[in-house]
């Protein structure tokens, strides 16, 4: 995977002249918070939680400790405001999977839009709740509690939109929503891993195409 390359400068360390207007008291200077934020998710997605140490995250952000810590709290905060950001702009395409107008639309877009997500040019590879998922020290059990939590969200609203297809005829009788949920998630997962190990997106689409090829609806 690629590192995650500072985006910003350093905080200037000189003095400020006479003549400059003092901070506000508490408030970090020197940086854009929506930058910084942005470059402390790629080093967690890159590294995961664990993975990534504090001197890492100020690299890439271009700021010092003390100024994390005002601006963001403690690394464990600082990840969950990442993966806010990663779920707004990253994971967009699930949100729009759901409002697919068939069951079969929706599995398509959502594994579609994942393979998009995890071989992104731009982007490390991978999924940063995968990553997150598997800290597993004792220390780090919290992050993997709150990365489950939303994972189970997101998987509870695509158990309901199956539900929905099924009572409207979309899905025949005998398909389950929650199997079919499952299977989904299951396939993500597995995409999610191959992305970070260097599966092209070419491959990933040949997974995407079997899978929809075992769906049960139209």
């Amino acid at each position: 995977m690629e590192s995650a390359a500072p985006v910003l400068a350093p905080e200037s360390t000189a003095a400020p002249s006479a003549s400059a207007p003092a901070s506000p008291r508490g408030r970090p200077r020197g940086f854009c918070p929506d930058a910084a934020l942005a470059a402390a998710l790629g080093v967690f997605w890159t590294r995961g939680y664990e993975g990534a140490s504090m001197a890492d995250l100020t690299a890439a952000m271009g700021i010092t400790k003390p100024s994390l810590y005002a601006a963001f709290g403690n690394k464990e905060q600082l990840f969950h405001k990442a993966l806010d950001l990663y779920e707004t702009e990253k994971l967009a395409y699930i949100r729009d999977a759901l409002e697919q107008p068939t069951a079969r639309a929706v599995a398509e877009y959502l594994l579609r839009g994942a393979v998009a997500a995890q071989t992104s040019a731009g982007d490390p590879k991978g999924c940063l709740g995968v990553i997150g998922a598997a800290a597993c020290s004792n220390a780090a059990d919290s992050i993997r509690t709150h990365v489950l939590a939303r994972r189970e969200s997101s998987h509870a609203a695509l158990v309901e939109r199956f539900r929905r297809a099924q009572r409207d005829g979309d899905l025949p009788d005998h398909a389950d929503p929650l199997a079919l949920a499952q299977f989904l998630y299951t396939v993500l997962q597995g995409m999610a891993v191959q992305a970070g190990a260097g599966t092209s997106r070419a491959d990933l689409d040949k997974v995407v195409d079997t899978s929809l090829m075992l769906w049960p609806g139209r």
